[in-house]
C-alpha cells in the first residue's frame, strides 16, 4: 500500500484528496501547515508527497528545501498560481513535479500513479543489487542511489530518472523534448525548461565542477548526453 502525505491548509482540498486517494487503496496522512509537514516527512517513509506552496508556518517552498536535506521522496507541488516562476521554483528546490490549481482530482491520481510506477517497479524481477560504476560515480540501480567517492548525493527521483536513462545509453544525445517525453510521460503538460532545470541540479550534485560537466555533456543544438 502506498503511503502519501497531503500538504494543504485548505482542509476541504486536503479531505476531498485524502477520500479520493483512500479509494485507490493508498494511506494518506495530512498537514496542514508547513512545519507538521516537515515534521511528518521526518517521521515516516512516505512514497509521494502533495504539498502545497502557499503554507501557513513555513511555505511550500521552505518545506521542499528541508525534506531535501534529509529525503528524496518524490513531491508533487501543488500552486494555486499559473506563473512559470512558481513552477520552475519548485524544480529549483528539488520538486519531481508540480499541479496548477485548480485542478482534476484524476489528473492527481494519475500523476501520483506514474510516480508509483517509476520508483516501485525497480527491484520487482531481481533483488539483488545491481550497480554501474563510471568513474568516481557509483549508480544502485535497484537502490535507486547515486554515490560519488562513496559519499551519497541524494538525487530526486525524476533526477535519478534522468541519469539513469543516460547512463544506460551512452554516448547517446537525447532531445529535450525526447527527455521531457521519456522520463516525465507524453500526458506531461510542462515544458523543456523542465529538463534543463533537471539536468542543472543533477550536475550540481555528480559533477566535479557542474561548469564543466565530465558526465553529463551538452550537445549544444541537440540535447545532452552521457560520456562513458
Amino acid at each position: 500500500m502506498a503511503r502519501i502525505l497531503v500538504v494543504d491548509d485548505e482542509k476541504l482540498i486536503v479531505k476531498g484528496l485524502k477520500f479520493a486517494l483512500e479509494q485507490e487503496q493508498m494511506e494518506v496522512d495530512c498537514a496542514y501547515d508547513g512545519e507538521e509537514a516537515v515534521a511528518l516527512a521526518k517521521q515516516a517513509d512516505y512514497d509521494v508527497i502533495l504539498l502545497d506552496v502557499m503554507l501557513p508556518k513555513l511555505d511550500g517552498f521552505g518545506v521542499l528545501q528541508h525534506i531535501r536535506e534529509f529525503s528524496s521522496v518524490p513531491i508533487i507541488m501543488l500552486t494555486a498560481k499559473g506563473e512559470d516562476m512558481d513552477k520552475i521554483l519548485g524544480l529549483e528546490y528539488g520538486a519531481d513535479d508540480y499541479i496548477t490549481k485548480p485542478f482534476n482530482i484524476l489528473e492527481v491520481k494519475a500523476r501520483i500513479k506514474a510516480i508509483l510506477r517509476r520508483t516501485k517497479n525497480t527491484n520487482v524481477e531481481d533483488k539483488a543489487k545491481h550497480e554501474i560504476v563510471v568513474g568516481d560515480m557509483t549508480l544502485d540501480l535497484d537502490g535507486r542511489r547515486v554515490f560519488i567517492k562513496g559519499q551519497e548525493v541524494n538525487p530526486t527521483a525524476k533526477e535519478f530518472d534522468l541519469l539513469e536513462l543516460l547512463v544506460n545509453n551512452p554516448n547517446k544525445v537525447y532531445s529535450r523534448e525526447s527527455l521531457l517525453q521519456i522520463v516525465w510521460g507524453y500526458e506531461y503538460p510542462g515544458d523543456v525548461r523542465t529538463v534543463d532545470v533537471h539536468i542543472r541540479r543533477l550536475r550540481e550534485k555528480i559533477e566535479p565542477n557542474p561548469g564543466e560537466p565530465i558526465y553529463v555533456h551538452t550537445k549544444w543544438g541537440v540535447g545532452y548526453y552521457f560520456a562513458k
